[in-house]
């Protein structure tokens, strides 16, 4: 499993807008690792932003 799959099943489990920093004590994932994988995510359109600085996998994610 990558990390960017990681990142998404991490925000599922947890069930509401999360930050890079819930996730990355969550997953116990790097902290860079995350950010690129959110930047990545953001991009593709999986992760959508409810409120500034939480996010959340996207209706079709």
């Amino acid at each position: 499993m990558d990390v960017k799959e990681q990142v998404l099943k991490t925000m599922k489990e947890a069930g509401k807008p999360v930050s890079a920093g819930e996730v990355e004590k969550l997953s116990g994932l790097d902290r860079k690792d995350i950010d690129k994988a959110f930047q990545a995510l953001k991009k593709d359109g999986s992760i959508v932003s409810p409120v500034r600085c939480k996010w959340e996998p996207a209706n079709n994610a």
